[in-house]
């Protein structure tokens, strides 16, 4: 469970935890990674954690993490990549990541994409698994001319494009693994939850933290979507995502894209 100490993640994994599963919580910081790790432990008695730390805007910690789990759990029966930055407060300030990548594709995106890359042969292993990318309604085409934004950038749309890179993603990758293994889905889990990011973007929540907890957790456990991959979901419900994720041309780039930054 990537992103842990704060919102959904940490209610999720908290959640996860109370139903007898072992999660490996990751944060950034430790000191707030312990504090998560606390809190959770205080609702649920006995809870199973692994923290994790690592800074996902750094493609060497993410392999780093990815390292540990592999050494540390012999079976991986699930994958969450929540982690994720917004559109922050000032939209027309660009940040790159440790490595010079526009900082919402490096985080929301590649750092997801990279711990896909190296955890699948231990989910395939471990059959059978699932993969839930905690993606966005918000979403828009990337400007081949211009992917990272360093001619004109904006906060918002980085943030939409690199969700919807995690949707292509899901996409691609469900058409090339056995969904009777490992299945990947994508969904927005609530629209504007009662989360840290959402009030650093000074809007007001309109969607409760529980409410997004209930559909994540749904795409993990639901015996009724064993065997269903590819899909998008809007909460519970499927749902079809920017047109643009089912274009082969502007899957492609962006394939390409991830590609070319990831570590080879």
């Amino acid at each position: 469970m990537t992103g842990a100490t704060s919102g959904l993640g940490r209610a999720l994994a908290q959640r996860l935890a109370s139903l007898g599963a072992q999660v490996v919580v990751h944060g950034r910081d430790q000191g707030r990674l312990d504090a998560a790790c606390e809190q959770i432990r205080d609702a649920v008695p006995g809870a199973r954690l692994h923290p994790a730390p690592a800074d996902l805007s750094s493609l060497d910690e993410v392999g780093q993490l990815a390292d540990r789990v592999l050494d540390e759990h012999a079976a991986l029966h699930a994958l969450v990549n929540n982690a994720g930055i917004g559109f922050g407060r000032d939209r027309s300030k660009r940040d790159t990541s440790r490595d010079g990548i526009e900082l919402r594709l490096a985080v929301n995106h590649l750092a997801g994409a990279l711990l896909i890359r190296r955890l699948l042969p231990r989910l395939q292993e471990s059959a059978p698994a699932r993969i839930v990318q905690v993606a966005s309604l918000g979403q828009a085409p990337f400007d081949p001319a211009d992917p990272q934004l360093e001619r004109r950038y904006d906060g918002w749309q980085a943030y939409l494009q690199s969700k919807l890179a995690q949707v292509m993603l899901t996409r691609d990758l469900a058409g090339e693994v056995d969904p009777a293994a490992v299945t990947i889905n994508a969904l927005h889990p609530a629209t504007f939850m009662d989360t840290g990011m959402v009030h650093e973007g000074g809007i007001a929540p309109r969607s409760s933290v529980d409410e997004g907890v209930r559909a994540t957790l749904r795409l993990l456990v639901a015996p009724e979507l064993d065997g269903v991959s590819g899909r998008f979901f809007d909460g519970t419900r499927e749902t079809e995502p920017n047109p643009a994720a089912d274009d082969p041309q502007a899957r492609a780039f962006v394939r390409a894209l991830t590609e070319e930054l990831l570590p080879s």
